[in-house]
This record gives C-alpha cells, structure tokens and sequence, in this order.
C-alpha cells in the first residue's frame, strides 16, 4: 500500500460578499499574489502560477484538474480548511459544497476545521482597511457543536471521505481553542454512533515544540519534549496529531541569540522580514516521536507569505522540487513502519499562494513540486 500523503486545500480562490466589503470588489488572494515584490536580490515575487492560471474555484474544470494534477502525483485526496464560527457562520464553503453535491471531482477528501478568528491581517498586505479588527471570530457552544455535526454528517457518509480504521478524519487547527474540547470530542463520537458511523477519527494540529505546555515555560529550541507537545493534545481525546515542525526549525536553524533579536525587531516600528535557508529549517524539522502510529507528519514544499504580510515575516530561501523531493523521502521513510492506515502525511500545503506554501505548477518549477511527490514515493518504493 502506497503512502496516505493528503493535501491541505485553500479554498479562497472565489469572490465572496464578505471579502468584497473588508478588502475590496472582487478580492480574492490572487491580488495579494500578483502583486508581490522581490525583497532582495533572487528573491521569487511574484509567484505566477503556470498549468490552471489565476483560477476561479467556483469552476467545475478547474476542481477537476486540480485533482487529476494531485492523482498523478501520488496524492491520496484532498483536505479542504472548513471555516465555521458558530452559531452556523460559515466563510468560503461553496467550493467544498459543490464537490459534495456533485460527486465530482472523483477524488476523496477529508476536512480540517480551520476554527480560529479572522481579523484584519487574515489575508491583507501591510495595512489593511480596517487595521487590527475583528472579522469573524470564532464562538462555541454545546447546541452549535450538535448543529455543525449534522451539517457535516452528508460529508462523513460520503463515499469519497478519508477514513482510518473505518473512522470519518476530521482534522482541527487549533485543539486548544476549542472550550472543554474533550466533552466536544465525547459529544461528536457520540452523535457518530446515533447516526450509523463507527466514530470520528480526530486529528489535532500542533508543533512540535514552542508555545508553553501547562506547567513548563515556551521554549523553542527543545530538542526532546516533542512527545509532550504531542501528549497535551492527545490526552484532549485526538486520536493522533498533525505534527509540524517550523518553529523548531526556525529556532535551531537561527540560533538563540539571532532569534531573540528578530522577534525584538518584529515588534519595532520598522519591521523588517527574516530568511531562513530552507535545508537548514528542514534539517531540523521532524523528530524521532513523528514516527509514532498515532503521529501525522507534514511535508513543507516552501515559504514566503511576504504576498500577505510584507516584510513582518519569515521567509524561508533557496528552496527548490530537489530538495523538497529529499526531506519528503525523509518523511516516507518516517512512516515507513506504521500500520498502512496510519501511514499519513498531510501536504502542508496544496495551494497556499499567499503564503508561498503550495505545490501546484508556477512558471519557475513548472509540475516540479508535484514530481517531486511521485519521485519520492516511487524512490522510497524500491529501496
């Protein structure tokens, strides 16, 4: 059995009615994408995509060739972000609903409830129309959890959603956010088993090191308390995590000393951005616990969300499909003697644009992320 590798779906990439009155008529994060510059000297901005041009995801066609594109990179489906707020809020849900009402793409998908606030930075450059606001923010109640379920129940029992051991997956961005999420995981499993489904098979998001655990200080340049990063989610109720490792790569990548400077300069009047050499942060990225049955870990094509952010930001550099196609070689290798189920790797990310993070062709690499994909499965195959 090949491995499960599942990419994350932006799916911004149509005019919506909320996006006209925060950002302007017809926005979408094309905008921001097309109009980047280059910061420095062999600096890629901006980002021009190549085979499905500047698409519209309100398209059929497009849907389409975007699954066919991941098919024969060796991609098992599709992890669509699912923005609901509450009280059945929901943003940029049209594309998932049309591939659901319609059966087509005939390509499996999952879900990741991508449940944290929208402000006023969420996708505008520099300043923004309405600086530091509140757009949607997210809001949590025990009849709004019975409601999104039921929502999604058409999706669970649709036979194109990714299962593990027979479970719907559903992935959430930000465990922690969520209030009493252990009594929320209860209620869904519960709510799964009332309408005929063996479970949900749920899967938190989290670094690897970083944002401070109860009881312990922030600390990113831990070298051995990946397994508790990991613990503090599971013991939530997830059933495995959707590990990442960029902050720990950052950290040692940079040193201690260089980091504290640059998040001392973030916070300056006159922000400047930070490169990160992509080998290096890679290099750092994953860690021994990844390799657990009850760990997802992410593959990171590239990054530069200077489209979105300006110059407040990291960027990484001198990322290339070769040497992408090394670490997910790497990774496969991590997950190599898993049970087949739990063989994934989720694709962070398939068509993040903004931020530099996607895998689709662009006029510099053409299909050349996506071959990396296929070479790496088929390399780690045959050795």
């Amino acid at each position: 059995m090949k491995p499960r590798i599942i990419g994350l779906y932006l799916p911004q990439y149509h005019p919506i009615p909320e996006n006209d009155e925060w950002w302007g008529k017809g926005f979408t994060e094309w905008i921001n994408v097309a109009k980047a510059k280059p910061l420095f000297r062999g600096h890629y901005q901006p980002r021009i995509p190549a085979d499905l041009g500047f698409y519209d995801l309100r398209l059929p066609e497009v849907r389409e060739q975007q699954a066919e594109l991941a098919r024969e990179a060796g991609l098992e489906g599709f992890c669509y972000y699912h923005y609901w707020f509450g009280n059945g809020r929901q943003l940029l849900e049209r594309p998932f609903n049309e591939v659901l009402a319609s059966g087509k793409p005939d390509f499996p998908f999952c879900l990741c409830w991508a449940n944290h606030d929208w402000t006023s930075k969420t996708w505008e450059k520099g300043s923004s129309l309405r600086r530091d606001t509140m757009i949607m923010k997210m809001v949590y109640s025990r009849e709004d959890h019975i409601t999104h379920f039921h929502h999604l129940l058409p999706a669970f029992r649709d036979p194109r959603y990714i299962t593990v051991d027979g479970k719907p997956l559903f992935a959430i961005w930000v465990p922690k956010g969520i209030p009493n999420c252990k009594e929320f995981i209860d209620l869904w499993q519960q709510l799964a088993r009332e309408n005929g489904l063996p479970g949900i098979h749920f899967v938190g998001q989290t670094e690897n090191t970083g944002k401070a655990l109860q009881g312990h200080k922030a600390n990113y340049f831990s070298t051995d308390m990946a397994k508790d990063y990991y613990q503090a989610v599971i013991d939530l109720g997830f059933d495995a995590v959707m590990s990442q490792g960029f902050l720990r790569g950052t950290a040692l990548a940079k040193g201690r000393l260089k980091m504290m400077f640059e998040m001392l300069a973030f916070k300056s009047l006159r922000p400047t951005y930070s490169r990160i050499d992509y080998s290096r942060l890679m290099d750092n990225y994953y860690v021994p616990e990844d390799a657990a049955e009850n760990v997802y870990p992410t593959l990171l094509p590239q990054w530069d969300r200077t489209p979105r952010a300006g110059k407040k930001t990291f960027l990484l550099t001198d990322s290339t499909p070769e040497k992408f196609q090394h670490y997910t070689e790497k990774a496969l290798k991590l997950i190599a003697a898993k049970e087949a189920e739990h063989q994934i790797l989720f694709l962070k990310a398939w068509n993040e644009w903004g931020e530099g993070n996607y895998v689709e062709p662009d006029q510099r690499f053409g299909r050349g992320w996506l071959m990396a994909i296929k070479n790496a499965i088929e390399k780690v195959s045959s050795d």
